[in-house]
């Protein structure tokens, strides 16, 4: 009798999943790192590893909900300079630093909108509208600001943003990127918003026919990402004392790569967050490492380039070996057996 009842699957162990696999591969890495590596583990480079990571972890957490949604944004690296360039044009101009950055913020938000109403009401597609702001907001970043280099801000601001908390090696600014990360989790993962981002990602039409406000709802993560690249501009102006229009250049690669790396679906509704951190801090950590090599910033751009590349591949050939397997079982599963007749 109980074989007459089929059986259910076992679920896969987190730990065979993508992002369990990107966070096992990051605590493989930190432990050679340690082990292996001259000064990775004193408490000056960590600290450095952590700030130097924090502005591609910033932008991660609503990227990841954007990529999520099916959507994809290029130009936060470009909001980010332009954000910086804004910041050193006003401080240069006489301005209050509790004034500008509300300012930097806004104008981020502006950036957003800018990008979700040209995806969401004109029917544009992401990729390509973020790819023609990229090289606008850029170009306003060199007009606002020129090629001077503004580095002379109030240095309460400048020891908040590359300093660490005494006796340890956490830089002050990760503690509110906890708080940040913590917020985007609880959204994403424990909310209607994060459950409706998942099935706008997997289905827009059969969400959208749900009764989930899919313009709306995309919007809201286009203007979430301006303000965050924003919010990183200020940070990376601070964090290395110097507002440039060139601020963040390439970090929209970074970001990408570390999104996609820690398991979030290219195609949309799928992934976590915590993969998509563990993502980022295993690019951070490698990146760290390759620079106590000596490694050049070119051959580290290869191999972030090789990492985006690997980490659209590694889901989908995954993916396409699980369903293989399943195919061979069903295929060599012996076939049920004919109810016995009744009389």
């Amino acid at each position: 009798m109980a074989d007459s009842f089929p059986k259910r699957a076992v679920p896969r162990p987190a730990s065979l999943r993508w992002d369990g696999a990107v966070g096992a591969l990051l605590v493989v890495v930190l432990l050679l790192s340690f082990g292996l590596v001259d000064g990775f583990g004193n408490a000056l480079n960590l600290s450095f590893l952590i700030g130097n990571t924090l502005p591609i972890a910033l932008i991660a957490l609503p990227m990841t909900l954007l990529v999520v949604s099916g959507e994809i944004d290029l130009s936060v690296a470009s909001t980010a300079g332009l954000s910086g360039a804004v910041m050193g044009a006003l401080w240069n101009q006489g301005m209050s630093i509790e004034t500008i950055i509300p300012v930097c913020l806004l104008l981020g938000v502006a950036c957003g909108l800018v990008n979700g109403l040209l995806v969401t009401r004109l029917g544009l597609p992401s990729l390509a509208v973020t790819i023609g702001t990229l090289a606008a907001y850029r170009g306003i970043a060199q007009i606002v600001l020129g090629s001077d280099a503004v580095t002379d801000f109030p240095s309460q601001y400048l020891d908040f943003a590359a300093g660490r908390v005494d006796g340890t090696f956490l830089p002050y600014a990760f503690l509110p990127f906890l708080v940040l990360l913590a917020a985007a989790v609880v959204a994403l993962h424990a909310t209607p918003f994060g459950r409706s981002l998942f099935a706008i990602g997997a289905n827009e039409e059969a969400a959208r026919f749900a009764g989930i406000r899919v313009r709306r709802q995309k919007l809201i993560l286009f203007t979430l990402t301006g303000l965050m690249s924003a919010l990183t501009g200020v940070f990376w102006a601070l964090h290395y004392a110097s507002a440039r229009y060139d601020n963040a250049t390439g970090l929209e690669l970074s970001v990408v790569a570390a999104v996609l790396l820690g398991g979030i679906d290219f195609d949309g509704g799928k992934g976590t967050l915590g993969g998509a951190v563990a993502g980022v801090f295993l690019l951070g950590a490698l990146q760290n490492v390759m620079s106590l090599r000596d490694v050049s910033a070119q051959s580290q751009t290869v191999v972030t380039g090789v990492l985006l590349v690997l980490s659209v591949l590694g889901p989908r050939l995954a993916r396409q070996i699980s369903v293989a397997r399943a195919g061979r079982r069903a295929a060599s599963a012996p076939p049920p057996e004919a109810p016995a007749p009744t009389a």
